[in-house]
């Protein structure tokens, strides 16, 4: 496109200067002609040369400046289409990339999505419809690919391990998932969409206020998780006990119901038990971890991972993350 552009402004300066050559030949002869007339005066042939010569500057001059004009207006001309060009390219890769993603789709019409229920306020069912902050973010990808989302719900065990996506079975990841070393040895991860710590949740009447307090006590943990990592890691440190549940929901009513003394997992979860269950449990530490949640790929999907993440940049420049976070968090999100 742009090639085209610069041949086509070339003729436009030719026949510009072309123009200014044929007008001064012109008046130099008509010069030439006054200068061998009989019957003019020396003085008035000298007049009629100065004229043919001023008239023949001022032409040159027309015809120079003519074409500079044209020329001027071809080099723009070719400067905005080179633009439009361009332009049109970024678009194409744009689309191209699009293409390219949907071909590594287990099935060419929806976004095929893992995840591990209740999660909540990331994943949870409602009303028989799987909703969340997660599946938020998941339905904006789905909508710039141009298919539909449909959800897995799966043992968290088998999207950490990265077996979900590299046997086939799903296309994307939703679980909030920290990205660890570990963990990107068995799947490509997107880039982090979200930071998490941990919360300690303890029952109302508890006189535990740190882990610290925890000595000879039972702490539950979420199976595969990153808390249950940290709580493993530290407790000959702080003398607790560990009790694993393969789910949240089991973690939960195992607080709800007195089974532990304390459980310890993400603050966004716990935070909404404990909103849930204000006059049984109560959050008496976070610890800062510096955690973040990514959505996981099959190992070496760079194409799907190429739109995900020009996703994510979108949704957070033009403010439907915010809103998104808003709805399932109550708080405008993070300034990064």
């Amino acid at each position: 496109m742009i090639v085209a552009s610069t041949r086509s402004a070339a003729p436009r300066r030719t026949f510009a200067l072309r123009s200014g050559a044929v007008a001064i030949g012109a008046v130099a002869l008509l010069a030439l002609g006054a200068c061998g007339s009989a019957d003019k005066t020396a003085d008035s042939a000298s007049s009629a040369i100065t004229a043919a010569a001023s008239g023949a500057e001022s032409m040159a001059s027309a015809a120079t400046s003519a074409a500079g004009s044209m020329a001027s207006e071809a080099t723009s001309a070719a400067g905005s289409m080179a633009s439009g060009a361009t332009s049109a390219a970024g678009a194409a890769m744009d689309q191209a990339a699009i293409d390219a993603a949907k071909k590594t789709l287990i099935d060419p019409s929806k976004l095929t999505v893992c995840t591990t229920l209740p999660f909540e306020p990331f994943e949870s069912k409602k009303g028989g419809e799987v909703v969340g902050f997660d599946i938020d973010l998941v339905d904006f990808i789905s909508a710039e690919l141009g298919v539909q989302t449909s959800i897995i719900d799966t043992p968290f065990e088998g999207i950490k391990s990265g077996e979900a996506n590299n046997s086939g079975k799903c296309d994307l990841s939703a679980a909030g998932m920290s990205i660890t070393a570990e963990r990107q040895k068995v799947m490509t991860f997107s880039d982090p969409y979200f930071s998490a710590n941990f919360s300690l949740v303890v029952p109302t009447a508890s006189t535990v206020t740190k882990i610290e307090d925890l000595k000879g006590k039972k702490v539950g943990g979420q199976a595969s998780t990153t808390g249950l990592d940290w709580l493993n890691e530290n407790k000959d440190k702080y003398g607790y006990e560990v009790v694993e549940y393969t789910g949240f929901d089991l973690q939960s009513q195992a607080i709800l119901t007195g089974q532990v003394d304390a459980v310890f997992n993400d603050v966004p979860v716990l935070k909404k038990l404990v909103d849930d269950n204000a006059s049984t449990v109560k959050i008496v530490q976070t610890v800062d971890t510096g955690d973040q949640y990514g959505f996981g790929l099959k190992l070496g999907n760079e194409a799907l991972a190429t739109v995900v993440n020009g996703v994510l940049s979108d949704i957070k420049a033009d403010g439907r993350y915010n809103e998104s976070y808003k709805k399932w968090f109550g708080t405008d999100a993070p300034k990064n």
